[in-house]
C-alpha cells in the first residue's frame, strides 16, 4: 500500500463524513509515520514501512477483539469495523501451500538439518511481512517431522 493512497483515502472518508472509516485510516497513517520516523526516513515513506504498520495494527485490533468481553457489544462492533478497514489495506499474505513451496525450493538445504530454530531464523528473514508467522511455523513443523 502506498502512503499517498492511504492519505487520499483518509481525505475521501473525511469528505464523505464517514467518521469510523476516517478514524481507522488515521490510525494507519499515524502508525506508518511513526514507523518511518523510527526507520530514519521521515519524508520518504516506503511501501514496506506502510505494510509493516498495517500488519501491526491488524494484529493489535485482532487481539482487542479476542480480549474484549462479549457483553461490550458497542466496543466489539467498533473493533470489527476497524478490522474490516485494516483488512482492506493489508498486503496479501501467502497461503500455507505457497509457503511450503517456497521453503522446499529456496531453503531445502536448511530444512534438511531438521533444526527448527535454524530454519525459522533463516526463513523469517525472507518471508517476514509476506506470510503470517503462525503459518510459517506450522509449515516448518510439518517439514521437520
Amino acid at each position: 500500500m502506498q502512503f499517498e493512497q492511504l492519505q487520499k483515502d483518509m481525505i475521501a472518508a473525511m469528505k464523505a463524513h464517514d467518521k469510523a472509516r476516517k478514524d481507522s485510516i488515521s490510525v494507519l497513517v499515524s502508525a506508518a509515520k511513526k514507523n518511518a520516523i523510527d526507520n530514519g526516513c521521515r519524508d520518504d515513506i516506503t511501501e514496506d514501512i506502510v505494510n509493516q504498520a498495517v500488519l501491526k495494527e491488524l494484529k493489535s485490533v485482532k487481539e482487542q477483539i479476542d480480549t474484549c468481553p462479549a457483553e461490550r457489544t458497542e466496543l466489539l462492533a467498533e473493533y470489527n469495523a476497524r478490522l474490516a478497514v485494516f483488512e482492506e489495506y493489508a498486503p496479501k499474505m501467502l497461503s500455507a501451500e505457497e509457503v511450503e513451496t517456497i521453503l522446499k525450493d529456496k531453503f531445502s538445504e536448511v530444512i534438511a538439518t531438521k533444526n527448527k530454530g535454524m530454519i525459522m531464523k533463516t526463513v523469517m528473514a525472507e518471508l517476514k511481512g509476506k506470510a503470517d508467522g503462525k503459518v510459517i511455523n506450522e509449515v516448518v513443523a510439518k517439514l521437520c517431522r
